[in-house]
């Protein structure tokens, strides 16, 4: 009898906690489902101080912090939980878009790689898994790695555009600008009149040296959509490279006018009003440029210029001075901070200065890709 009554306490002592973790976990449960994240954090939490192994739960609070949108929270979570578990359905798949949206683009590749690899040939997950990994690759800037997943993604969705674009943009900002011919035609059929599309291609064409034609399609492009962001820009850039002045004027102001804290097209516009010798328009364009943005090392030497001209050499010592800084490369920046210094009896510095332009050459004019390419990482679609 007193063996019996030992081994009830026993069995009472040992199966008491299972109902309150059950219910710990039904609790946390039931707070996701009401969406009340906080507490169904709190109490994942709560679950895993007596179920450290529990990769499910681990699942649970990773999924909480991305639909927070705490994505850096997120992805330690997920590894937790495929660690504990590899075979978690959709975690691998969570967890390269936790990533992505982190802005690990390359670790989000990895991930997409791994997935793609398991994934059926010609099935709707393998088609998302490709998308993905070459929006991975889009986003880290590795576009060279990008075109030969969206071009298998193009491939079983001949009819999306965006597709066809982002691709058109890798083969352009990875030099394949034959690549980029190809998929505007292939564009043509979807939009024939596409300013975006217009514009890649006549950045393609810029780059293989064929500037007539660079010029024609820019010029399409400003018939096909006048306020296409930067196509006036292109097109007028690519005059001014050519020293139709008054031309490259007309498209600079009318980018100015689409778009009129645009830096760039300011600093091109005062020194195309320069060349043109009209320094009283060319001033007051050179240093809007300057305050929209400090790095304009064009519009730096032109305003030095204009000091110089007007017997200001104290003050065009400064702004050539920031323009050297900017680009150590341009020789007649050193030619004209010699004269400058000369200007001011400074000689030692003025031989110094033009000791460094006898030593670089006159580089050719920046391609429109160049001045057209974003600074920092291309906007990049989403994944769902």
């Amino acid at each position: 009898m007193h063996r019996l009554f030992l081994l009830a306490i026993i069995s009472v002592l040992f199966a008491a906690p299972a109902p309150a973790q059950s219910s710990q976990r039904d609790t946390a449960l039931a707070f996701e489902q009401q969406g009340q994240l906080a507490d169904a954090d709190a109490a994942w939490h709560v679950w895993l101080k007596t179920h450290p192994s529990d990769a499910e739960a681990w699942a649970h609070l990773a999924l909480i912090a991305s639909h927070e949108e705490r994505y850096k929270d997120a992805i330690p979570l997920y590894r937790k939980a495929l660690a504990l578990n590899p075979h978690l359905p959709g975690m691998r798949l969570d967890l390269g878009l936790a990533l992505f949206k982190a802005g690990e683009m390359k670790a989000a590749a990895a991930e997409f790689s791994r997935l793609l690899k398991s994934a059926t040939p010609g099935s709707p997950d393998s088609q998302r898994y490709t998308i993905l990994l070459a929006m991975s690759y889009y986003g880290a800037q590795e576009f060279a790695e990008a075109v030969p997943p969206l071009k298998e993604a193009t491939a079983r969705d001949p009819q999306n555009l965006a597709l066809r674009m982002t691709l058109a943009h890798s083969c352009l900002w990875s030099k394949q600008y034959q690549c980029v011919l190809d998929v505007y035609r292939e564009i043509l059929t979807l939009n024939a009149e596409s300013a975006e599309a217009d514009m890649l291609a006549g950045e393609a064409s810029d780059e293989l040296k064929d500037h007539a034609t660079a010029v024609a399609q820019f010029r399409a492009a400003v018939k096909a959509n006048p306020n296409e962001p930067q196509v006036h820009f292109g097109l007028g850039y690519l005059l001014w490279t050519q020293k139709k002045l008054e031309e490259a004027a007309v498209e600079l102001e009318a980018e100015l006018a689409n778009n009129p804290g645009d830096a760039q097209s300011m600093a091109y516009l005062g020194d195309t009003w320069l060349q043109l010798n009209l320094p009283e328009k060319a001033q007051p364009v050179l240093e809007k440029a300057l305050a929209a943005d400090p790095s304009q090392w064009r519009a730096h030497l032109d305003l030095g210029i204009l000091d110089a001209d007007a017997g200001k050499n104290d003050e065009a010592l400064r702004h050539m001075l920031l323009a050297e800084k900017l680009y150590p490369a341009e020789v007649n920046i050193h030619m004209r901070l010699g004269r400058v210094y000369k200007a001011l009896g400074r000689f030692e510095e003025a031989r110094t200065e033009f000791a460094k332009a006898d030593t670089l050459t006159h580089a050719a004019d920046e391609s429109v890709m160049e001045k057209m390419r974003p600074r920092d990482t291309p906007v990049t679609p989403t994944p769902q």
